[in-house]
C-alpha cells in the first residue's frame, strides 16, 4: 500500500448549460431525481469500502458538473458515509467545485453546514466581455460578489482563471492577474484555454471565427503567470496550480504524488493500491446508465483493471513531474531511457538532482514532449 494518502472523490455530472470549451462528463438535465442520486451515491461509497480497508480519507472532493447545484444535505449525507465507513484525518479537506451563480452562492452557508471547509469557485474571468465569449451565465459583479461571500463562509477558498484567450497579451493578462490577486486567498488555479475535440469551440475555432495565442504567445502569458504569483507569494507547485506555503489542495496532492483515491459517480475514475497490484478503476459515464446500474448493483462500474508495473511507474512520472517537487528517483529507472534523461537535464528541462526526477519551470512548460520524450 502506499503512503502517499487516500481520497474520495464524487462526480456531480450535472449542469445549469455547456460552457462551449468544456469536454467533462457535464450533461444539462430539466430535473434530477436528487433523492435517487443521494441513494446511488452512497450505495457506490459502501461497495468501494469492502475493497478499502484500514485507509484514511484526508480528503473528500464534490466535483463535476456543477457539485453547487446539489441539494447540500446530498454533500452531507456523502459526508457522514463516508465517516461510517472509514477511518477520517482529523483535518480532513472537503472541497466542492462551485459556479458564482446566485443558486449556488445562496447555498455556501448550508454546505459549510454540511461539512465542506474548501470552496473551489469557477470565476474564470472578472470581464464581462470574456465570460460571454467563454459561455459562463454568471458576470463579473456576480464572481466577485460570490467570492466575497465564499470568504466570510469557508476558512478555505480558491478561484479558477482562464487564460490564452483570444486578444490576450501578456501585459493585458498581467492586470488581470494583478486584480485577481487582490481578490485571492491562498490558491489560484490558471488554466491555458485549449481547443478540445467535440467542444462547442471546435468547430468555431476551424472555421476562423476567433484566434487564440500560439504557441509563443502562450509561453509569454504563461511565463507572466509564474513570475507575477510567484512574487505575490504564491508560487506554482503544480502546473496550473499556486499557493502560498501550506495551502496546496490536498486532494489533488493525492493524485500527483500516486496516492491512492475512489471516485463514484459518472464518469469517476480510482486508483487502487493492491497485494496483486495497482488497480485502475473507471465508472460509468452515461448519467441515467450509471444511475440504473448503481441502484440494481451497488456501482457502476465501467473498467476495472490491473496496471502492470510498467504502465503504473509511467503513469507516476507523468503525474509526479506535473509537481514542483517532482518525485523520488528511486526506482524509476526501468522506466526511463537514461540518455534521454542526461539529455534532458542538459538542456535545462529536468533539474540535475540525481535523487529526484524534476522538472525545471521550462520543464513543465512542455511536460507532455518531456515525458514522451523520457520514457523508454
Amino acid at each position: 500500500m502506499t503512503d502517499r494518502g487516500f481520497a474520495v472523490y464524487v462526480h456531480w455530472p450535472f449542469c445549469e448549460s455547456k460552457c462551449p470549451y468544456c469536454d467533462f462528463n457535464s450533461h444539462v438535465r430539466e430535473r434530477v431525481d436528487e433523492a435517487a442520486w443521494r441513494e446511488a451515491l452512497l450505495g457506490s461509497l459502501e461497495s468501494w469500502a469492502g475493497e478499502t480497508p484500514g485507509r484514511t480519507v484526508g480528503s473528500v472532493f464534490f466535483g463535476g458538473g456543477t457539485p453547487s447545484l446539489m441539494a447540500p444535505e446530498t454533500a452531507g449525507a456523502v459526508l457522514e458515509r463516508v465517516r461510517a465507513l472509514w477511518l477520517v484525518a482529523d483535518d480532513l479537506e472537503v472541497t466542492l467545485e462551485a459556479n458564482p451563480g446566485s443558486v449556488e452562492a445562496g447555498r455556501f452557508r448550508a454546505f459549510a453546514g454540511a461539512g465542506v471547509n474548501r470552496l473551489s469557485l469557477g470565476v474564470q474571468s472578472f470581464r464581462d466581455g470574456e465570460l460571454a465569449f467563454l459561455g459562463r451565465r454568471h458576470d463579473a459583479r456576480a464572481a466577485r460578489a460570490a467570492l466575497e461571500l465564499a470568504h466570510r463562509t469557508f476558512p478555505r477558498v480558491s478561484f479558477d482563471l482562464i487564460y490564452a484567450l483570444p486578444g490576450h497579451t501578456a501585459a493585458e493578462w498581467a492586470a488581470r492577474l494583478d486584480e485577481a490577486l487582490a481578490l485571492a486567498g491562498e490558491h489560484l488555479s490558471l488554466y491555458q484555454l485549449t481547443i478540445e475535440p467535440g467542444t462547442a469551440f471546435a468547430p468555431r475555432a476551424a472555421r476562423g471565427d476567433f484566434r487564440i495565442p500560439d504557441e509563443d504567445e502562450a509561453a509569454a502569458l504563461y511565463e507572466t503567470t509564474q513570475e507575477r504569483l510567484a512574487a505575490a507569494g504564491l508560487p506554482a507547485y503544480e502546473i496550473s496550480n499556486h499557493a502560498r506555503p501550506g495551502a496546496a489542495c490536498r486532494h489533488n496532492l493525492v493524485y500527483w504524488r500516486g496516492g491512492e483515491w475512489i471516485g463514484v459517480g459518472p464518469g469517476a475514475h480510482g486508483r487502487i493500491d493492491t497485494e496483486a497490484g495497482r488497480i485502475a478503476t473507471a465508472e460509468r459515464r452515461a448519467p441515467e446508465a450509471w444511475l440504473d446500474e448503481a441502484v440494481r448493483k451497488g456501482r457502476a462500474v465501467r473498467e476495472r483493471r490491473l496496471l502492470e508495473p510498467p504502465e503504473a511507474m509511467q503513469e507516476r512520472i507523468q503525474t509526479g513531474l506535473r509537481l514542483a517537487e517532482g518525485i523520488p528517483a528511486h526506482g524509476l529507472e526501468p522506466a526511463i531511457d537514461t540518455g534521454r534523461l542526461a539529455h534532458l537535464r542538459a538542456e535545462g528541462l529536468l533539474s540535475a538532482h540525481t535523487d529526484r526526477l524534476q522538472a525545471t519551470p521550462a520543464g513543465r512548460q512542455r511536460l507532455d514532449a518531456v515525458v514522451r520524450y523520457l520514457l523508454v
